[in-house]
Formats: C-alpha cells, structure tokens, sequence
C-alpha cells in the first residue's frame, strides 16, 4: 500500500479529504453528462442539421459546461481554503507557524504518488468500512490540546510548592546565620568588658592574656570566614530560586538586600582589633609599673 510519509491519524484524515473530493467529482462528472443528455434529448430530434444549427448547439453545450466546471473549479478553491484555515487555527492556538510550498503542488512524482495513493485506498478490495474512518473533527484542538495544558498547570503548581519549601528553608538558614553572628557579637562585646575589667599582676598573666586574644582572634576569623561562605552560599541559593521562580523575587531579593546591609555594619573585626589596641597598651603600662619594682644592678 503506498503511504505518504505521514502518521496514522494524519493519514486517515487524508483519506477522508479524498473521500469528499472524489464525491464531489462524481457529481461534477454527472453534471457534465447531464448536459449532452439534456442537448441530445432537447435538439437532437432530427435527422439532419445544417452547419449553423450544429455550431449553435455546440457553442450553448460549451457555455453551459464551461459554466458547470469553473463553479466546481471555484468551489474546491474556496474548499482548499477552508481545509487550510482549520489547520492554520489549530497551529495559531499553539502559538506554531506553518509554510506552505505553492511549487511543489505541481510537483509530478508527487501528484503520481498521491494518485497511487489513491488506487490503493480506494480500490474495491481495500477499501476501509464507513464506519472505521469516522473521526472525530478537530478533537486534538479541544479535547487533547487542554489535556496537555492541564497537565502543564498541574506540574507548574507542583514545581511552585517545592520551590516555596525551598525559599522557607533558605529564609530559615538566612535567619540562623543572622542569630549566629548577633550571638558572636554580643559575646565579643561581653569579652571586651571582661578584659577592661580584669587586671594583671604579672608576666604570666599578660601571656596567658595575649595568648586568649590570639585564640578568640583565630576563633573570631574562622567563624566570620565560615559566616561569609554561608552568606555566599544563601546568595546563590537566592539568584537560583530567583529564576525558577518570579513570583517570590521581591522577596528573595528583599531578604538578600536585608542579609548583606547587616553584614556590612558588622563592627567585629574592628572591636577586635581596637581590644588588641588597648591590651597592648595595658601590657606596656604594666612593663613600666613592674620596672620600678625590679631591682638595679
């Protein structure tokens, strides 16, 4: 059986088109041999005609089949046009743009393979039962069309609850992180009006002292270095559920704005460095009050 390189459905809806057009060219056909039977049967009523009698017959069965054909002619133009404009609405809904080559209409290996197309469907022994080729019309525009888009909607929602629990989570961590450093703080602060308070009597005691400093530095620099790289990490985690999702972008980018200011204003590091100001000045006065204690040589 000669096929047209297309799917099933497609080409079952071809055999239909062809089923109408064959239909219709019947009834052109017939048309076509109910003029010369109208003429043999209205003037052919006797036996001889002269020349002028033979042309007048022929010029009124031209004009009349002349007519008949260009109105079939006109109306499987204007059939053409409806069979396209239904397949152009289908493709606009999807938002598709289709092109037509006008040159190969005439294009004469494919007019013979949809001739042999034809004799092959169309024969008596192949030929298909009525009732195995009545298709419903357009049912993938309306019924498989919003099917589709259902399904498309039902995953959107699913895809926009995850990335909710996902920006709670992220606003979760941003808030922790925020505790975090306000814990560190106010225990930098605490640490600084214990030192201010606290006083040494001697060299074991500055060394220890410095010693502690030195510690709660390093602490202080890998807790700001591990604040940092979260920092970073819920920054990315914004720029993404950002682009996934642009309903909660304010948000996010409300959060982000939020979390950077704080970290701005962080006065840590430089209460650090001005305790370590101060404790080096103290160690320098205590040098001093303890040289008017040591003995002179």
């Amino acid at each position: 059986m000669a096929e047209l390189g297309l799917n099933e459905h497609h080409q079952n809806e071809v055999i239909n088109y062809m089923r109408f057009a064959r239909f219709k060219r019947g009834l052109c056909l017939k048309t076509v041999d109910s003029c010369f039977q109208d003429l043999k049967d209205s003037r052919l009523v006797e036996e001889t005609f002269t020349v002028d009698e033979v042309i007048d017959m022929l010029d009124g069965l031209r004009t009349v089949v002349h007519s008949e054909v260009e109105s079939e002619l006109i109306n499987t133009t204007y059939t053409n046009v409806l069979l396209l404009r239904q397949l152009f609405s289908q493709a606009e809904k999807w938002y598709l743009k289709l092109q037509t080559d006008v040159s190969e209409l005439e294009n004469r290996e494919l007019l013979e393979q949809v001739a042999e197309f034809e004799k092959s469907e169309f024969t008596s022994s192949n030929k298909k039962p009525s009732s195995d080729l009545i298709k419903p019309k357009l049912a993938p525009l309306n019924e498989g069309g919003s099917e589709l888009l259902n399904k498309t909607v039902a995953c959107l929602q699913e895809e926009n609850e995850k990335l909710k629990t996902r920006l709670k989570t992220i606003e979760t961590q941003a808030t922790a992180a925020l505790d975090e450093k306000s814990k560190l703080e106010k225990s930098l602060k605490d640490l600084q009006m214990i030192q201010g308070d606290q006083k040494t009597n001697g060299n074991q005691d500055i060394t220890e002292l410095e010693n502690k400093v030195a510690a709660l530095k390093c602490q202080f620099e890998k807790t700001l270095n591990d604040s940092t790289a979260n920092q970073k990490f819920l920054e990315e985690n914004l720029v993404t559920t950002k682009h996934d999702l642009l309903k909660v972008q304010d948000q996010l980018s409300t959060a982000e704005k939020e979390l950077e200011k704080k970290f701005q204003q962080t006065a840590a590091y430089r209460n650090m460095k001005e305790i370590l100001t101060k404790k080096n000045e103290q160690i320098k006065v205590l040098r001093k009050k303890l040289s008017k204690y040591e003995p002179e040589d």
